[in-house]
């Protein structure tokens, strides 16, 4: 069954090529002149990359904006633009290579019933060392029930500020009734993308389910932009030779694009292995960086079809694979309509001096991705074929954990009628819901 489109645009977040650009600076200039050097800096860049540029006011008098976020936010073209935003490039690389830092290192998420739970768990974390797992229930933050950081548009949990050492003392509630108070630090730390993985047998077939939290690259390796978990994920994969494939994306906000082909690569079919993956596309004034990245045939796998578990947490990369696949298999959704973000960009700040020197990392929409159909529109997310809600209470590979247990059920009769209990009952509030500019991309708390 293909996914459905809806007419707009599309793009996402990826690393591009380094061009010299250059703005004419002041020796020793006073701070307000440095300040507005760094704003008209930002507003050029636009001009250059911004994918949306035609849509930029002629007449940007940057006095009148306090700060460069706020000039930022103030420029770009709204009806479309929820993604751009500004940082450092230590952030941006951090971000991209799974170095978090001053978080605890967990995810929240509600039941259909809204009883909040841990929805994962990094390895290495704060959490993950104080034995959290997906599947506790969170009763009370630092004293308080849950019912009290309810807001008019979702949470405020007042974890405080992204400082290394800060810590926050949660009550939990476990599987097995017990209850767990339990004070953790935010620290530094590598996260890992994959939560889980298991090879299912079901009627015959070998069924891998994968449970893939973020697009990150591995930091140390030879080659930059791997991932060293994608390639042992798939080698298990291989190795067990499954039939079926389920990847579970309900959290992933997105990463590397780099990345999305390493993992397109193993999971394109042999009959494609060197067909178009995508096109991008960039402004009128950079139209000579468009490229068109073909498949590179990565494994012996041959899927027919594969089933995503999604959700309004699956955004940009994540939208980036299904789309780039639906040409040449199956793609079948399960759980919620995803996040709509077909829109990407990369880091100006190696294209602009006096950014570089400000280390001011503008992270702005630059481009639009085609799949080989030519399709790139869907900021209103892909559709889910069964919607069935998140179980947070159940761990991962739980069988009446509901949208994994719809996905296997479809697998097993190819039944996509309403069967799964409060399929209609949606989450009024997930965690990406939280977060904005690059720790949207990445969320964690």
């Amino acid at each position: 069954m293909k996914i459905k489109y809806f007419p707009r645009v599309i793009i996402l977040l990826s690393l591009f090529l380094s061009f010299q650009a250059c703005n004419p600076e002041e020796e020793n200039p006073d701070p307000v002149k440095v300040e507005n050097v760094v704003k008209e800096a930002i507003v050029q860049s636009m001009r250059d990359w911004y994918f949306w540029n035609s849509e930029l006011a002629t007449n940007i008098d940057v006095n009148q904006f306090n700060s460069n976020a706020e000039l930022l936010d103030g420029i770009i073209f709204k009806p479309l633009d929820r993604f751009s935003y500004i940082t450092t490039r230590a952030a941006f690389e951090a971000a991209f290579t799974g170095q978090a830092s001053g978080v605890h290192g967990f995810g929240f998420s509600l039941d259909a019933e809204e009883n909040m739970f841990v929805s994962f768990v990094y390895d290495l974390s704060p959490a993950g060392v104080d034995g959290w797992e997906r599947g506790w229930q969170v009763m009370e933050i630092n004293g308080k029930p849950i019912s009290d950081y309810r807001t008019a548009n979702g949470y405020n949990f007042q974890l405080g500020p992204n400082e290394i050492g800060y810590t926050n003392t949660f009550k939990m509630k476990l599987p097995d009734g017990s209850e767990k108070t339990t004070t953790i630090p935010k620290s530094a730390f590598q996260t890992n993308s994959v939560l889980y993985k298991d090879v299912i047998e079901q009627e015959g077939k070998k069924i891998g389910y994968w449970v893939y939290q973020s697009f990150r690259q591995t930091p140390g390796l030879s080659n930059p932009i791997r991932s060293q978990e994608v390639e042992d994920t798939f080698e298990y994969f291989m190795g067990e030779g499954i039939d079926e494939i389920i990847i579970d994306l309900r959290y992933n906000g997105g990463g590397s694009v780099a990345v999305t082909e390493q993992i397109l690569n193993y999971l394109v079919p042999t009959n494609a292995a060197s067909s178009v993956m995508y096109t991008n596309r960039h402004n009128a004034l950079r139209s000579n960086n468009n490229r068109t990245v073909n498949f590179s045939k990565k494994g012996n796998l041959n899927l027919s079809r594969i089933i995503f578990i999604t959700a309004r947490g699956s955004a940009s990369a994540s939208e980036l694979l299904i789309n780039s696949l639906d040409p040449y298999l199956d793609v079948f959704l399960v759980g919620d309509n995803t996040f709509g973000k077909p829109v990407g960009s990369f880091p100006l700040s190696s294209l602009n001096r006096t950014l570089s020197a400000n280390d001011v990392e503008i992270v702005p929409i630059t481009f639009a991705i085609d799949n080989a159909d030519g399709k790139a529109d869907y900021f209103d997310g892909f559709p889910a074929n069964i919607l069935a809600p998140d179980t947070p209470s159940k761990n991962w590979g739980d069988n009446e954990e509901l949208r994994f247990k719809a996905a296997l059920e479809f697998i097993r009769t190819g039944n996509t009628g309403a069967r799964i209990s409060n399929n209609t009952s949606k989450s009024r509030w997930e965690m990406i819901d939280n977060f904005k500019g690059l720790e949207q991309e990445f969320p964690v708390y």
